[in-house]
């Protein structure tokens, strides 16, 4: 099956169709993960975005439901250099061609992807359209630049939850197993009686997120991305975690007065678009990156300790450290490749956020800290 990328500046990409035989649109972007497809693709924060892999095999170790960060893949389209037939992995359950068939998810391989970043690299990242039947080229160029850009772009209230739910302790072990309950997290078993709530903002949220905050001895709520201020503080949570999410944190203003009215109530842990938003509501700016952060090898260093980590990135806007009030708030991150703020807390008040993903392991530990941080707050906090 023979399909076409074409970009909004003109460039055209040939190449062979996989998944589901269709069009998609969305902003192209490139994620240098060597590993985590399957991650990737379910993570909420990808919504409206056509997402290239650097990786030259995709889809070798297959996919498995153990794997996935939410219920469905959200990327709109998977662009590939060599897109395995075939999977080779005791996990796997079912081959990568078959899962994104299953899900309406458009791939494009046999191109050369080297090309592709160089260009979205040099150029930014752009709008596209891959397509498995229309040929004219000047037609897909067209319906490319007619995308809405994701610049002013809420993203946020359409990848949220529709309703209130909750994420126990029990559910943090997934199908393969626990590896991490061994050392440096609070046992589930010792955990029982003393769990700590905290009130989830599901900007799109991931699965491991919830994972991790219930191995820190959490009882969690997730929450829409519109719920008031005044209803989650009606839940008496001991603290207040603001997830990551897709698009621009601007639009997101519900969030923003939300989180002043939590500021000195009670704590608050902010990741991505969550620490985009905290930003925000402590009277900063935040800004758009030329190609942004997506990857799995971004070093961070901590001003605080200033130990180095390594860590997964998955965000197009960032915040301004200069329009931060240094009176008040601390820049404890930033990212070694670009100077990028990567985190921040307050100095009075229980809060602090990061750009980067520590739910995710490319350290594969090194930012795991920053859960067991968010507890001891919660537990000065309520003392």
């Amino acid at each position: 099956m023979q399909a076409i990328l074409a970009l909004e500046d003109g460039r055209i990409f040939r190449g062979l169709g996989y998944g589901h035989p269709s069009e998609c649109l969305g902003e192209v972007v490139f994620n240098t993960s060597l590993t985590g497809y399957q991650e990737i693709a379910t993570d909420p924060s990808y919504a409206g975005q056509i997402v290239v892999l650097t990786n030259p095999q995709i889809g070798n170790y297959g996919t498995n439901q153990a794997d996935n960060e939410s219920a469905k893949p959200y990327i709109e389209g998977l662009i590939v250099r060599e897109f395995s037939p075939i999977s080779s992995n005791w996990r796997s359950e079912q081959v990568t061609d078959e899962y994104m068939e299953r899900y309406s998810v458009p791939v494009l391989a046999e191109i050369d992807t080297r090309a592709l970043v160089r260009h979205l690299r040099t150029f930014g990242v752009m709008r596209g359209i891959i397509s498995t039947s229309e040929t004219d080229t000047d037609v897909l160029v067209q319906k490319a630049r007619s995308i809405r850009k994701m610049d002013g772009t809420d993203l946020a209230r359409v990848v949220s939850t529709k309703s209130v739910y909750t994420f126990d302790a029990a559910d943090s072990r997934n199908q393969a197993g626990d590896p991490y309950l061994a050392d440096g997290f609070v046992k589930n078993e010792e955990a029982r009686g003393r769990l700590l709530h905290v009130v989830a903002y599901d900007f799109g949220i991931k699965l491991n997120i919830l994972r991790m905050l219930t191995r820190e001895g959490c009882r969690v709520t997730v929450v829409p991305a519109e719920t008031s201020a005044d209803d989650v503080l009606g839940l008496k949570p001991d603290g207040i975690f603001l997830s990551n999410g897709p698009g621009d944190p601007e639009p997101v203003d519900y969030a923003v007065r939300a989180i002043r009215q939590f500021l000195g109530r009670v704590p608050v842990f902010g990741i991505c678009l969550g620490h985009q938003l905290t930003g925000l509501a402590l009277g900063g700016k935040t800004y758009k990156l030329k190609f942004g952060h997506h990857g799995g090898n971004h070093p961070v260093r901590n001003n605080v300790t200033g130990k180095v980590e390594i860590t997964a990135h998955n965000h197009n806007f960032a915040v301004d450290p200069d329009s931060i009030n240094a009176n008040e708030v601390e820049l404890t991150h930033v990212d070694l490749n670009d100077q990028t703020l990567e985190g921040l807390r307050h100095k009075t008040l229980p809060l602090f956020s990061v750009q980067y993903h520590p739910e995710a392991a490319p350290g594969p530990h090194d930012s795991h800290y920053l859960f067991r941080d968010f507890r001891r707050m919660m537990e000065e906090w309520k003392s």
